[in-house]
């Protein structure tokens, strides 16, 4: 089948859904498992990532 395009144009609240907790600071954290070891430092590393800007946020144990 083919892929259907929507023709309007995304109004405002469509497209900024989510992200104005983030522009002020308010992220929604959540652990990343993908990477969990810094080779540089040779230390454990917990990965944050933000479910709804993907912003990422780093912490040393």
């Amino acid at each position: 089948m083919a892929e259907i395009i929507p023709f309007r144009r995304p109004s405002l609240k469509e497209q900024h859904k989510g992200n104005t907790l983030c522009r002020h600071g308010h992220h929604k954290w959540v652990i990343d498992r993908d990477k969990q070891f810094d080779v540089k430092q040779g230390k454990l590393v917990t990965v944050l990532r933000c479910s709804r800007c993907g912003k990422l946020q780093h912490k040393l144990l």
